[in-house]
């Protein structure tokens, strides 16, 4: 997959080219599919839908109307048996309950400090907590609102268009926004998010997804091999906000550029480690900018799983579940402990809007943010995406 970018007033505009994906996937006659059905209703009385995608090696996705959530990931292990890896919760109540829990990120993913930002001279004061930091959006972000969805299939690919209308002044945010998130599955295991949006004001957006993963269905993910593409991280205060120093990775925990098992990093007494109570931090991608590209290896070795992720954003904020505490239940009823899973948010910088030196996010009328990112499920010592081989995936 290749990417051409421009950019102006600051923006980088984003185009994926399809051509060697296509005719890839031309030769193969296997085929993704999609069905819609009812979810459920939220305590607003609204309507929530799940679209099921499904490839013929027995990968399947349900995504939400609600949130966007990933509701489910279902992937094969090296025995060929195929099992939920993302971190789903029994219900909608439970995910309304949640905010940003496995959902899309806006309008702005990750925090804003000061209160606020300014554009052009005019102040925009957002809710925020005693510290003056707001997170992804708001208390009624993108992760909690019901979004329209269409179903679509594309040669052997298959998904959904999620749509939302955000309007002007929403949580504080200026602009009337509609955005759009293109989920698209394959026949190589592998999910692809395109976002797109446009605005009638000036205003600053930052859209990701914060699926937490898990690749073993052991307690937590701190067996897992961690792998990420990036010589440098923001370095975070007392509020885990960046101070907006850029460090290098070299010398500290953080310096994940070779496969290093979690856990061994978490417990370490590394003084970032210790503010973010484990990893909680945006990462600076070793690409160009605007490049689609790798950001993220992660692997379980007890059961084989490979996800690789990659973007066109320069940033990725790796967060592992240090905030859980066994008080929410999973779709199984197991409570979800400290670092039960792992989210891999690909995004510009937090706090971006109040760092000039870190890579604008501001959206004005006229241009249209365009971003990518990719996770692909791959079985450790096979050149081929696995495949289910057990009656039923669970």
């Amino acid at each position: 997959m290749k990417c051409r970018t421009a950019r102006a007033d600051g923006i980088i505009f984003w185009r994926l080219t399809v051509g060697a994906i296509g005719s890839f996937l031309t030769a193969h006659a296997l085929a993704a599919n999609v069905s819609r059905e009812p979810y459920g209703v939220t305590a607003a009385g609204e309507q929530v839908e799940v679209f099921t995608l499904q490839n013929d090696r027995g990968m399947r996705v349900k995504v939400l109307s609600f949130g966007g959530i990933l509701n489910e990931i279902v992937v094969p292990d090296k025995r060929g048996s195929c099992d939920n890896v993302a971190l789903s919760l029994p219900d909608l109540a439970a995910y309304e309950g949640r905010p940003s829990f496995s959902s899309l990120l806006g309008r702005y993913a990750n925090r804003i400090a000061s209160g606020g930002f300014t554009i052009d001279g005019i102040r925009y004061d957002l809710k925020s907590n005693a510290s003056g930091v707001s997170s992804h959006g708001g208390e009624r972000g993108f992760g909690a609102r019901n979004w329209s969805g269409q179903p679509f299939r594309a040669g052997q690919t298959a998904g959904v268009v999620l749509e939302y209308h955000s309007a002007d002044g929403e949580n504080g945010f200026p602009g009337a926004l509609v955005v759009q998130v293109r989920y698209t599955l394959d026949e190589d295991n592998s999910l692809l998010l395109e976002y797109s949006a446009t605005t009638d004001k000036p205003t600053v957006l930052n859209l990701s997804h914060h699926v937490y993963f898990n690749l073993s269905g052991e307690t937590t993910i701190y067996d897992h091999r961690a792998q990420v593409f990036a010589d440098r991280y923001t370095q975070i205060d007392t509020r885990k906000v960046p101070t907006g120093r850029i460090e290098t990775v070299a010398g500290t925990s953080l310096d994940l550029r070779r496969p290093t098992r979690l856990g061994d990093r978490i417990q370490s007494k590394d003084p970032q480690m210790a503010l973010g109570n484990g990893f909680d931090h945006n990462f600076v991608l070793s690409k160009p900018p605007g490049a689609f590209a790798r950001a993220a290896r992660i692997e379980a070795p007890a059961t084989g799983r490979i996800l690789e992720v990659s973007t066109t954003e320069p940033g990725m904020q790796l967060y592992t579940g240090n905030g859980f505490n066994g008080s929410l239940r999973d779709d199984k009823g197991r409570p979800i402990v400290q670092g039960a899973g792992l989210a891999l948010e690909t995004q510009h910088f937090p706090d971006s809007p109040n760092q000039p030196s870190f890579p604008s996010t501001v959206l004005r009328p006229g241009q249209v943010f365009k971003s990518a990112t990719q996770f692909s499920f791959e079985v450790a010592g096979q050149s081929q995406p696995g495949r289910c081989t057990a009656a039923d995936a669970r």
